[in-house]
């Protein structure tokens, strides 16, 4: 058995960027339907952020990043889509992809295309399938439909106004500076709003002309949650995919059914792709669209693996713009 060495990113209690300890550790052969990929760049993203601070538990002490791209080094038995050599990008469970080398499931690692840069795909696995869900398998949105989605300018968002442009969606984009609506605009949002100094509600009254919209794509969670519902059409979905500002406390049925019999969805992308043909499925989707030129890869920041902690901080101070990707 090759037994060789690998740097990774581990934590051994929950915490700020302080708890994040670039380790050496041992990587051995794959297993049966497991490979081994050597890394060549790392994605970062909030889910990372929540399993840091514990929001989302781990057992302790347990190797952090969900998303990387590289090369396969081996494959065990039973690994039929992948061959020694392929290139590869992936967002898949368990955590560990800060790393250099590592030996995990193959089932979710994708083929990456070779018309993508490695930066590309590290950097549009988790997020860029999060999109496609949310848009193709969450709830039927139709062309002519009208999408608000907070953080327009972040690396979801910006994906987001994209793909709504490329598919004849309306989107609204929330976003913390004008710049950053700048931004979102470019990359295809219809209308944006700057929520430090608009009133999301209102201008999306004003948008719609007092309709609301068909659908509310949020990932920012607790500041955003209630204001949100108030923004939907009669029989709209809100759809919660994630905590950047903190849990959502809970909701009563009734106020749904009050303010338009609503629907709400809270969701995660590890449950769409646990089944590998749904996951290799959306892996395609997402990838094509990024060949077609549908959707380019906006990737604002660029760390070296040892500087993870400054990435976590600037990521949880929302100082960051579209992807940020750790070099290796």
């Amino acid at each position: 058995m090759t037994i060789q060495t690998s740097r990774a990113v581990v934590i051994s209690k929950p915490g700020g960027p302080e708890v994040l300890e670039l380790r050496q550790q041992e990587v051995g052969e794959p297993g049966a339907g497991e490979v081994r990929v050597r890394h060549a760049v790392c994605g970062l993203n909030y889910i990372d952020v929540y399993q840091r601070t514990g929001l989302y538990p781990l057992e302790m002490p347990h190797a952090l990043g969900m998303e990387a791209s590289g090369t396969v080094e081996a494959i065990g038995d039973g690994v039929t889509h992948l061959a020694v050599g392929d290139r590869v990008a992936y967002a898949a469970m368990p955590p560990g992809a800060y790393c250099d080398v590592r030996v995990m499931p193959a089932a979710q690692v994708c083929p990456l295309p070779d018309a993508l840069s490695f930066e590309e795909g590290a950097a549009i696995m988790l997020q860029g399938m999060t999109v496609e869900y949310l848009f193709h398998r969450t709830y039927p949105i139709a062309k002519g439909d009208k999408v608000l989605f907070h953080a327009a300018a972040g690396g979801v968002g910006l994906l987001a106004c994209q793909w709504a442009k490329s598919e004849g969606i309306e989107l609204i984009g929330t976003a913390s500076t004008d710049e950053k609506c700048e931004l979102a605009r470019a990359h295809g949002a219809a209308h944006v709003i700057n929520y430090r100094t608009e009133n999301f509600v209102e201008r999306v009254s004003e948008i719609t002309n007092g309709k609301g919209v068909d659908v509310v794509m949020d990932g920012v969670g607790k500041d955003t949650f209630d204001a949100s519902l108030d923004c939907l059409k009669p029989l709209g979905i809100m759809m919660s995919f994630g905590n950047a500002s903190g849990p959502v406390p809970p909701v009563s049925l009734l106020t749904l059914a009050a303010k338009g019999s609503l629907k709400v969805a809270r969701t995660t992308l590890f449950t769409y792709t646990a089944d590998p043909e749904r996951c290799q499925d959306m892996a395609r989707h997402v990838l094509g669209k990024v060949v077609s030129g549908d959707i380019k890869v906006k990737i604002g920041q660029r760390f070296p693996l040892e500087r993870v902690a400054d990435a976590h901080r600037a990521l949880e101070a929302r100082e960051t713009i579209g992807s940020t990707v750790l070099t290796l």
